[in-house]
């Protein structure tokens, strides 16, 4: 099997209680036996729209039976141990029950965006080894089993295609037939499953990073080290095995499989699937399936408790906790739901190479600065619902002479240790590393000046506008940007400059098409804010929509691109 942490480091972390022990078929075989009958996979109820069939539901015990279904078929088309298996898939049930039925057989799963095409599989796959790979005859408006089928002309190593759905192409193995078919294990199958003893140290995945600044890189996880940020993701919300999950994140990498497929694996709850994002159907689910706990954008959640016109129309009394990230939280919107509908907001930071912040309400009780503080590892009197937390160790270098920064106010990449990072990217070693084993997060972040056990995310390295020397933060101007009212979303990114290096241009979208804010009044709008006049925006680019890649991260690098040529334009 592949294995991707030193025995050692592994044996401290289950001794210490960190890692588990335990595999994603264990915690299966678990919920098989115990909640037999449990609710546990709900398909999005618009899946007629996106996808072949009615809306399934189904239990424990049937998840169970569908598992080894699909494991059979994926056998008996030659899957084995360390293979590399590609699944396209939106957001249905079949998706976690695949996932599932790969690492039955010893191999890895790497999970690709439905909006992904030939150019993006074809360079990740060569880079996987994808010797097979599950998708549905069609779905999202695309035939993407024969996509699939040319794929494998640009991959040698690509052996087998299978479909869900009717009207499977030639050549493309129809895997709703043969599950049907698979009634029970083969001998051949029982010898492979004892050929080998299933360990928390082995690869599950190959997940891909965003690829939102270039080449994506593989991450590879091991059952250990999901789990362990299953149940930080578990902890922070505090779930059990009787909370209802909505997911409305693509299951392809950690916001997905550590924020909602490991939870609901981990416990056994009730997962139910949302495909593609919108607001109508999402909050109707929170509805219908009386969901306890759901994660989006903070766009979503300004705009739910805006005007409460949602809580009015459905009851949403079910729903007790929210997370949000991958932009500032405002403090009006933490507090609206929290104080007018009960309903907790956590502020959650990470990333698939399992660099994971929370802020909640013990450690961060004022909603103004909870969307903005996450608490700083290492302080042993932090009121800490995480229990992992306290294993971490967090330093910030210095993007400038890599010397290390302990006193507020200095910007810093924030490194991190601990048994949520992962091994090293796939087929690259330690790369990303520091030479002291540090993962480095490309994030900069500063500690806060009103209390140094906290920090303050700044911006990505890559995304730091240096205007006549002054380093910007593109996230803080954002930041103090999302509250005026005429703006629904903004990104800020450099504008070359002749003079002065880089200005900041800000890309808004706005609330009201119509009447879209000025440059003037979002200068206005900072300078009441008490900002530094260099950080004030300096062009105004209205846009319908920020360009996002697949798993919803803004792609600067198009905005950037369309402001190549230099200028002076204030």
């Amino acid at each position: 099997m592949v294995r991707l942490f030193p025995e050692a480091a592994v044996d401290d972390w289950i001794t210490q209680g960190w890692w588990s022990g335990r595999t994603w078929l264990d915690a299966l075989a678990d919920h098989r036996v115990h909640r037999p009958d449990h609710p546990s996979l709900v398909d999005p109820p618009n899946r007629a729209t996106f996808l072949h069939g009615e809306p399934r539901r189904l239990t424990w015990a049937e998840v169970g039976d569908q598992v080894d279904r699909i494991s059979r078929v994926l056998f008996a088309h030659g899957i084995r141990r360390d293979d590399v298996v590609g699944v396209q898939l939106p957001n249905s049930v079949e998706l976690p029950m695949v996932l599932l039925a790969v690492a039955r057989l010893g191999a890895i799963v790497t999970p690709f965006p439905v909006q992904y095409r030939r150019h993006e599989l074809g360079g990740m796959g060569e880079a996987a080894g994808l010797v097979a790979f599950v998708t549905a005859a069609r779905a999202v408006g695309r035939d993407l089993a024969a996509e699939a089928v040319e794929l494998s002309g640009d991959l040698p190593m690509l052996r087998t295609v299978l479909a869900f759905g009717p009207d499977v192409p030639a050549g493309v193995v129809g895997l709703d037939a043969e599950a049907a078919d698979a009634h029970g294990d083969s001998a051949d199958l029982e010898e492979h499953l004892d050929s080998f003893d299933p360990h928390p140290n082995d690869c599950a995945t190959l997940v891909w990073t965003s690829g939102t600044e270039g080449r994506p890189k593989g991450v590879p996880r091991a059952h250990g080290d999901w789990a362990v940020l299953g149940q930080a993701c578990a902890e922070a919300p505090r779930l059990t095995g009787d909370d209802v999950l909505l997911n409305p994140f693509p299951m392809v990498n950690g916001g997905g499989l550590a924020g909602m497929f490991m939870p609901w694996l981990t416990l056994g709850a009730t997962l139910a699937q949302h495909h593609p994002f919108d607001l109508a159907v999402f909050v109707e689910q929170i509805e219908s399936e009386r969901v306890t706990y759901t994660c989006a954008p903070p766009l979503v959640l300004d705009t739910l408790v805006a005007d409460d016109e949602q809580f009015t129309r459905h009851d949403l009394s079910s729903l007790r906790a929210v997370g949000s990230g991958s932009a500032p939280l405002s403090g009006w919107m933490i507090s609206r739901w929290e104080a007018d509908h009960g309903v907790e907001v956590l502020n959650l930071f990470g990333s698939n190479e399992g660099g994971v912040l929370f802020a909640d309400p013990e450690t961060v009780p004022d909603p103004t600065r909870r969307g903005r503080f996450f608490p700083r590892y290492g302080n042993p009197d932090m009121p800490y619902r995480v229990a992992v937390a306290r294993a971490m160790s967090a330093r910030l270098v210095s993007i400038d002479d890599g010397t290390d920064i302990t006193e507020p106010g200095r910007a810093g990449e924030l490194r991190l240790k601990g048994p949520t990072i992962f091994s090293g990217y796939w087929q690259q070693g330690r790369h990303g590393f520091d030479d002291d084993g540090w993962f480095c997060t490309g994030d900069v972040f500063e500690i806060s000046a009103d209390d140094p056990d906290f920090l303050t995310h700044v911006d990505r390295a890559k995304d730091l506008i240096i205007r006549g020397g002054y380093k910007i933060s593109a996230a803080e101007v954002e930041g103090l940007l999302i509250s005026h009212p005429g703006v629904a979303e903004v990104a800020a990114t450099a504008m070359p400059d002749e003079r002065v290096g880089e200005k900041v241009c800000v890309w808004v979208v706005p609330r009201d098409p119509a009447e879209p804010p000025t440059l003037a009044e979002l200068i206005d709008h900072v300078t009441a804010q008490g900002v530094a006049t260099f950080k004030r925006p300096e062009r105004l680019e209205v846009v319908d929509a920020l360009p996002r890649n697949p798993v919803g991260k803004i792609l600067k690098r198009e905005l950037r691109e369309r402001l190549a040529v230099p200028t002076h334009q204030e």
